[in-house]
């Protein structure tokens, strides 16, 4: 009988946790210049709620009087806001890594925008510059960067995403120090930079955008046995890196297709994040209205993203 209750209390705990990786999120990266702009959020909240978003990246880089009322518009809006944290601009090197007191000035962007009612917290560029060579050390000291930022947001109840590079979805990077296996254990999700034209060769890998997402994302989830600790979100790109100023809407909305279709054919993935680093977004938008793509569940709770 003992073994019987503890097959269904497994099967329970199995069931919770693919439901929670199930949860879908559909978002758009934006920088805190854009996110300020009255006009343009009135725009961009207006279009991403008829497309069907949930959540909006939104950087903060900088202390403005303009930031809290921003987060508390979209939030009012309907959207969960994600507040993005450059850490190590271009990454680190050993000096930087290793200072708490470099690590406490960041903190201060993070602080702030847990203030404002950011519902999660994103770290980009933890990691070591890629001009640094190889060493295991690397990802040990990222480990203890990661694990001292985990600690104080955590005790704020509030969820804390990183992102990698699309290569560690395969294996660690001993250059820039990301072993998502190491790191498994102190962050609630992992966001994949797996743009397609960022892999080498890129004429290879960006001309077949659906199997280069879908193959890096099932190749991390399968570091896990395919039952990650946490959610996971692909960082897709707007358009062809290489070909952006070469193609026209037409090839950029097909890319952009091709892409969703391998973040929702991957296994156990939680959405994807689209990253324009101007904040173009018509061609998403044209896309969305006119192809049906799995839809964003209900928005703007914490819960959903633990």
């Amino acid at each position: 009988m003992r073994k019987i209750y503890m097959s269904i209390l497994i099967s329970l705990i199995t069931f919770c946790m693919n439901s929670i990786v199930q949860a879908w999120d559909k978002g758009i990266y934006l920088t805190q210049y854009t996110a300020e702009n009255p006009a343009k959020m009135d725009y961009l909240i207006r279009e991403s709620k008829e497309v069907g978003l949930n959540t909006f990246v939104i950087d903060h880089d900088y202390e403005s009087s303009h930031y809290a009322p921003t987060l508390a518009k979209i939030k009012a809006a309907g959207f969960k806001n994600v507040a993005r944290i450059v850490v190590f601009t271009d990454g680190g090197n050993k000096t930087q890594v290793r200072s708490q007191a470099y690590w406490e000035k960041k903190f201060k962007l993070v602080q702030e925008a847990i203030d404002a009612g950011a519902d999660a917290i994103q770290l980009d560029y933890i990691r070591y510059s890629s001009k640094e060579p190889a060493d295991p050390q690397h990802a040990k000291d990222v480990y203890e960067v990661i694990k001292w930022f985990k600690e104080k947001i955590s005790a704020q109840h509030v969820p804390m995403e990183i992102d990698i590079f699309g290569e560690v979805s395969y294996y660690p990077s001993m250059h820039i120090g990301q072993d998502i296996k190491m790191f498994a254990d102190s962050v609630d999700a992992v966001n994949p930079m797996v743009y397609p034209s960022h892999y080498w060769p890129y004429q290879k890998y960006s001309a077949d955008p659906y199997n280069t997402i879908r193959n890096s994302l099932n190749a991390l989830v399968n570091q896990f046995n395919d039952n990650p600790p946490f959610r996971v979100h692909a960082f897709i790109e707007a358009a062809n890196f290489h070909y952006i100023t070469k193609t026209n809407s037409t090839e950029k909305q097909r890319y952009l297709l091709e892409e969703i279709r391998g973040v929702e054919d991957s296994t156990n993935a939680s959405g994807w994040y689209v990253w324009s680093a101007n904040n173009i977004y018509e061609n998403l938008f044209h896309v969305l209205k006119n192809n049906k793509t799995r839809p964003a569940d209900s928005i703007n709770t914490k819960t959903a993203q633990k």
